[in-house]
């Protein structure tokens, strides 16, 4: 069943103002989001934070099984935190490593993340290695296979990074790690919410994921997946509080069974009924509905772009996502993505400090990051290729 493209835009209002090609940074809220969000907060003013939760324990109860309706996993197996980096290292850090231990990742790997790795080699001496990209720009899942050994523990993947087009074969690695002792850990914060993304299919131990971004939720938000097999062997994640644990003795804290160790007391509760109904917008739409949207307008944008003299697309990989980057000839990005914005089109950039593990070899250090959603039109495309055309006849900008 098609998307009814108009119906979407009625209750996206953001469109009537402008052109957001920025999904990937954040999303425009569709207007029951918004109304989920502001009647919450309305009834915590009226009635007091403590009762309305109380009073609405069902309605905040929803976030996991929606998340579960649409990702996969068991509802309690999903714990709602207050973004995807906090979910990433809450589950990270419940990981016990000891020296000699062995981290893969890729050449995609996020930042934050990154900084999460690098304290388990301070902290644990754990062993942080880079798995190649194969011809492709992907992950050489090949190479992956053939770097296993005992001491591998964990592999980290990015499903789709924050500097790219680029969808590694998420499910691909879950199949090479099924029946071993590895670990799998997903980033999904740029993937949920565009493409089709299911635990269970990407046989992963973690997963996290943003509200803000292509799940068109709050500002925020964010949900971690562990699995049962993760949960079992994790100690207490950082930052546990009284909410996620028990003091069980005056020296012991102890995780609780489920996922909701992972959350701590004090979220953003109009936020968390936000994002459950987020996610059961998204539902509503179909997931692959959007996600073949975005092929056909992701792909217009890239060979609109193509075509034009002195336009580098940048994207890399053998299956692209709703990001597109791109770099122009004597344009510094930082500009371009300014000069488009003063247009009333929303792009973004990502530099050297998000992708120090792949910018360097490429000889990039900044791109311009227009992205794409399901609510965008043909026509708003088109209007970014012909602003970016205008500004190849204006001469340098920077």
């Amino acid at each position: 069943m098609s998307i009814d493209i108009d119906a979407v835009r009625g209750e996206t209002p953001g469109c009537a103002f402008v052109n957001h090609l920025n999904n990937a940074g954040a999303a425009l809220q569709p207007s029951p989001v918004v109304k989920t969000v502001v009647d919450y907060l309305q009834a915590e003013a009226l009635g007091g934070g403590y009762e309305t939760a109380t009073e609405r324990a069902g309605e905040l109860e929803s976030v996991y099984t929606h998340a579960s309706a649409l990702l996969g996993g068991k509802p309690e197996n999903w714990a709602f935190v207050e973004s995807a980096t906090r979910g990433w290292n809450a589950g990270f850090s419940a990981l016990r490593f000891k020296p000699g231990d062995r981290i893969l990742t890729t050449k995609a790997e996020y930042a934050s993340n990154m900084g999460g790795l690098l304290r388990a080699r301070e902290i644990q001496g754990a062993e942080i290695v880079v798995v190649p990209d194969d011809e492709s720009g992907q992950v050489d899942v090949a190479a992956l296979e053939s770097m296993l050994d005992e001491r591998t523990r964990l592999v980290s993947l990015t499903h789709v990074p924050t500097q790219g087009g680029l969808v590694n074969p998420a499910s691909e690695v879950g199949r090479l790690l099924r029946g071993t002792s590895v670990l799998y850990q997903v980033d999904a914060c740029q993937s949920v919410g565009q493409l089709p993304v299911n635990v269970d299919e990407f046989g992963c131990d973690l997963l996290s994921f943003t509200g803000r971004k292509f799940v068109r939720g709050p500002r925020g938000t964010g949900m971690v997946w562990a699995s049962d097999a993760a949960l079992a062997e994790m100690g207490n994640p950082a930052g546990v509080d009284g909410w996620g644990a028990d003091w069980t003795e005056p020296m012991t804290i102890t995780p609780h069974d489920s996922a909701r160790r992972f959350e701590p007391f004090e979220v953003f509760f109009a936020g968390k009924v936000g994002l459950a109904a987020a996610l059961e917008y998204a539902g509503s739409i179909g997931i692959d509905e959007i996600a073949e949207r975005n092929r056909k307008l992701s792909s217009r944008m890239r060979q609109s772009l193509s075509d034009l003299p002195g336009v580098t697309v940048r994207d890399k990989g053998r299956e692209l996502s709703a990001l597109t980057t791109f770099t122009i000839e004597g344009h510094d990005p930082s500009a371009v993505a300014e000069r488009l914005r003063q247009q009333g089109i929303n792009v973004s950039t990502s530099g050297l400090l998000s992708a120090r593990l792949d910018f360097p070899e490429r000889g990039i250090e900044q791109v311009v990051r227009a992205s794409v959603h399901y609510y965008n039109t043909e026509e708003e495309v088109d209007e970014l290729v012909a602003a970016v055309a205008d500004l190849l006849g204006q001469g340098a900008a920077g």
